[in-house]
């Protein structure tokens, strides 16, 4: 049996999941996670999963301890993408199995959980044993899972945060663009979502150098300043920093040098 201490959308979502392959599952959704309902549910299971916010992972797990919850022959397992098994510091004495699993997706509501995360990647950490409940868990929910090295939780997560959130942020900086150019704003905001989905359709088939399109990589000087000329403020900054950036996959793409060094120094007056 698994236990899912946490009823936010998380948990929620992860019960279902796994309810949905037949996995027998407790739910504790309490106000206070780790209190009298979680010790009652956690106690039958061989998995424990705190889904719960980062900053309470730790109070949760003082509280399972306190509640002499957890015994030597149980997993417990955290869904945080930035903490490590370090979090569970509490429950050391228990001799269980630490660690944590992160589901590499989005998932804005309980409802879609089980559908976002198959065919997505999972990022394990911690002891032996509770690596190989993430494994199992993952294969469960169709993640691919793959184990982190000590000390390797931020900077990978440093990396979701641009790979997802950051791509965001740049779609709405383009319609924004856009918009102040003279497109409908309403059109704005859905002009280039095909062409990011056509960029993601390359990724998955293509390394990122293979991948790139566009002005830089074709060493289009006369475009690039052109943009560099139509860009103002944060817009015109952040053009030129992500250019100079791009210019090294499209060096590894073939690039001339002496055309990537005109590029360079037009990027790099605008970037400042």
């Amino acid at each position: 049996m698994i236990a899912i201490v946490g009823g936010g959308r998380m948990g929620r979502g992860l019960a279902l999941a796994l309810a949905e392959v037949g996995e027998r599952v407790e739910l504790a959704p309490g106000r206070e996670p780790g209190g009298g309902e979680a010790a009652s549910v956690v106690g039958a299971a061989s998995t424990i999963v705190l889904a719960v916010p980062d900053g309470a992972i730790t109070g949760v797990a003082a509280r399972l301890a306190t509640a002499a919850a957890i015994s030597s022959s149980q997993v417990v397992l955290h869904l945080s993408g930035l903490h490590d098994r370090s979090a569970l510091a509490p429950l050391e004495c228990t001799g269980a199995a630490l660690g944590s699993m992160h589901p590499l997706q989005t998932v804005p509501t309980a409802a879609v959980a089980a559908e976002r995360w198959r065919g997505a990647y999972a990022a394990l950490e911690g002891d032996d044993r509770a690596v190989v409940a993430g494994e199992r868990l993952s294969r469960l929910l169709g993640l691919t899972a793959f184990r982190l090295p000590v000390g390797a939780k931020p900077a990978y997560h440093a990396g979701a945060v641009i790979a997802s959130n950051y791509a965001v942020t740049l779609s709405a900086l383009a319609s924004r663009v856009a918009a102040a150019a003279g497109v409908e704003p309403s059109v704005a905001a859905r002009i280039y979502l095909p062409l990011l989905r056509g960029a993601l359709e390359n990724l998955e088939r293509l390394p990122p150098a293979e991948a790139l399109t566009g002005p830089i990589v074709r060493g289009d000087v006369a475009t690039v300043r052109a943009h560099l000329e139509a860009l103002s403020g944060e817009a015109r900054r952040l053009y030129a920093v992500l250019g100079e950036a791009t210019l090294g996959l499209a060096l590894e793409a073939g690039l001339d040098r002496d055309r990537a060094g005109e590029l360079q120094a037009l990027l790099g007056e605008a970037a400042r």
